[in-house]
């Protein structure tokens, strides 16, 4: 009784592991075709919508937004004046003429203007001193560009060097916007406070200050063709402000 115990306990056992041997031949083998792991904080790519598939602009997570009123549903419903009321009343010469420009070109943005002209009026005073012809001539009609080159090569003939280095641009306003057919001049009112001296050859000090800050009052303006390939505004004037 004894031996026919353990003789069928071990034809048991042989069948269980010989099942268990089958199971994980078959359910354990890799075929190549295994899934790997997700992460959940890989980014994937939304599948390509067909012609059929509508779905609303703002649920779409791959736009990218360019500047401008016509791509801003936000701005759209703004009045056009309310969009630059900080920069110049409604209804007054200069928001009249902002409008006259943004219907021409949506893309306008004053208040980006007014950044690269401060951006320009620093870049520009201060390649004067240096006597940088090359960056002036990128920034001035030819106009300008040829009385400030006649002013450089004087300074230079005297054996002059000049030195400016801005402490602020406190003031950038608008002050007059005007457009016609497609030319556009946009006019800023600069108030700056600069550190500003002219030394002779010898090093001594003939104009200005090395040390003292003086306030600086500039009339600027810039024009632009309107519809150009090229989006740069040239200086095409100046003078002194009060």
């Amino acid at each position: 009784m004894q031996n026919s115990f353990d003789i069928t306990t071990l034809v048991f056992l042989a069948l269980a592991v010989f099942v268990a041997w089958k199971l994980r031949s078959v359910l354990g083998q890799k075929t190549g075709h295994e899934q790997p792991p997700k992460d959940p904080f890989v980014r994937r790519e939304t599948p390509p919508m067909r012609p059929d598939q509508g779905q609303a602009p703002d649920k779409r997570d791959n736009v990218i937004r360019l500047p401008g009123a016509a791509n801003d549903p936000a701005a759209a419903a703004t009045p056009v004046a309310e969009r630059w009321k900080d920069i110049a009343p409604p209804d007054s010469p200069v928001s009249n003429g902002i409008e006259a420009i943004v219907r021409q070109e949506p893309d306008f943005d004053p208040q980006a203007f007014v950044g690269g002209a401060k951006s320009a009026y620093e870049t520009i005073v201060t390649a004067f001193a240096r006597g940088d012809r090359k960056t002036l001539k990128t920034l001035l009609a030819k106009e300008v560009y040829d009385g400030f080159e006649q002013a450089i090569t004087e300074r230079e003939k005297r054996g002059e060097k000049a030195e400016s280095n801005f402490v602020s641009i406190d003031k950038a306003d608008l002050t007059a916007v005007e457009l016609k057919g497609k030319a556009a001049q946009v006019t800023v009112a600069f108030v700056s406070q600069l550190i500003s001296v002219t030394r002779d050859a010898q090093g001594n000090v003939v104009d200005g200050s090395a040390d003292q800050v003086s306030e600086v009052n500039d009339i600027w303006t810039f024009a632009r063709q309107l519809g150009s390939r090229d989006p740069n505004w040239l200086l095409v004037a100046t003078e002194a402000g009060a």
